[in-house]
């Protein structure tokens, strides 16, 4: 039986992130990852459109924590640890740059997830640890002060042991045997699925939207795209993560409210649209959108307000331009069903964070054994959260791990 001195069960971002760190900080210690597939990193692989979200450019703690529906309290003391600018950091150590979008989303300049793959492949060859792919594991024993982990092809032992298997079913049994608290798994990060004759035929449309779910607190704003099968974008995906639960709880059969316009609301837009009325009298309704709307929405939504294609601003009713209010500010939809967020699948779910000491990431119930990244029941938004969470969890464990203060 092979020993280890650290055995890290979980080849994604959190287990390499842990490894190298380890290895780092104490090149003595015979560290190996164990992966239960033929490849690693593959959620690194596909993350970002391919790219690699690898983390955000929010470089206050307690801001950046407010990105997690579920972590949050936790997340803040490790993140005055170790946050954005130390992955930057990290990674540029190593000679990957990364870049700012737009919107905070940090990536590789390269443009290309391969650039960290290979980044930390590389660092495991430098630092002589071994990666072992195809191992399943089935059971993890605790012997006197040391750890077995039986995969399905042979046992290895080890003195420290971390977790980084992100939402896999067999590894939660496995922790819950021994004896910790496992929080129900429910997708997190999701699209809505929606069919509407306002949104029909206007997929690829992206516009800032405010969006809420009816008969609850939820709320977001944020870019808003339509799709062939309903809604996306951050502002959606924002609120898929923060109403991961109750969401789930009704079966995903919801009703959503849609401010197309979110500088305004139903009194300030009807003002609005008097002025129009007298502005524009002899133009047709549908010749020019307005506020800034795309003009294909623009026309969906002056046809659900009961004004004809060929209406002129003059001839509008009362009646219409209360409708067309409703249609820009507080416009309903029915929601039925989700749908996968492109590749990227992000439960909420796992380890209860009670039963971890965030000062090192090591569980409450045993002295040598560590867990990092989305085992544990904490989630974010998407924009590079969740890979923070993953490079904070797997760096602070790593000292911890290597019995540095």
């Amino acid at each position: 039986m092979a020993h280890y001195d650290v055995l890290i069960v979980g080849g994604g971002a959190a287990g390499f992130f842990t490894a190298i760190n380890v290895a780092t900080f104490n090149p003595e210690l015979k560290v190996a990852i164990l992966e239960r597939g033929k490849n690693v990193l593959s959620k690194v692989k596909i993350s970002g459109g391919g790219r690699c979200n690898v983390t955000h450019a929010e470089f206050i703690p307690k801001d950046l924590s407010l990105n997690y529906p579920r972590g949050e309290k936790e997340l803040l003391g490790p993140f005055h640890s170790f946050m954005t600018g130390d992955t930057i950091g990290w990674f540029a150590d190593r000679g990957v740059e990364l870049k700012t979008e737009d919107d905070g989303r940090m990536f590789p300049v390269t443009n290309t997830s391969e650039t960290i793959i290979d980044c930390f492949l590389s660092e495991t060859r430098r630092l002589g640890i071994k990666v072992l792919t195809g191992q399943p594991v089935k059971n993890i024993q605790k012997n006197n002060e040391s750890w077995v982990v039986e995969s399905t092809k042979t046992n290895f032992g080890c003195d420290q042991l971390v977790i980084a298997t992100g939402s896999n079913p067999k590894m939660w049994d496995i922790l819950k045997d021994l004896g910790h608290k496992m929080v129900d798994a429910v997708p997190s990060l999701f699209t809505f699925n929606i069919k509407d004759p306002r949104i029909k035929d206007l997929a690829g449309i992206s516009t800032f939207a405010e969006v809420k779910i009816t008969n609850s607190g939820l709320e977001s704003e944020g870019p808003l795209l339509i799709t062939h099968w309903g809604m996306s974008g951050p502002g959606i995906l924002k609120l898929s993560a923060w109403g991961a639960r109750d969401l789930n709880d009704c079966n995903y059969q919801f009703s959503i409210l849609v401010n197309w316009v979110p500088s305004f609301n139903p009194e300030s837009i009807s003002e609005e649209l008097t002025r129009l009325k007298e502005s524009s009298a002899k133009q047709k309704v549908i010749k020019y959108a307005q506020f800034e709307l795309p003009k294909r929405l623009w026309i969906k939504l002056v046809k659900a307000s009961g004004i004809p294609e060929d209406e002129v601003w003059a001839n509008v009713s009362k009646k219409q331009l209360d409708q067309l209010a409703l249609q820009l500010c507080k416009g309903e939809f029915s929601v039925n069903g989700k749908s996968t967020f492109k590749d990227e699948f992000v439960t909420a779910g796992g380890v209860d964070l009670k039963e971890i000491d965030f000062k090192t990431f090591r569980s409450k119930k045993y002295e040598n054994l560590y867990l990092a990244g989305e085992v544990l029941n904490i989630d974010a938004i998407t924009g590079g959260f969740n890979f923070q969470n993953a490079w904070t969890g797997g760096f602070i464990a790593a000292k911890a791990i290597a019995g540095i203060s």
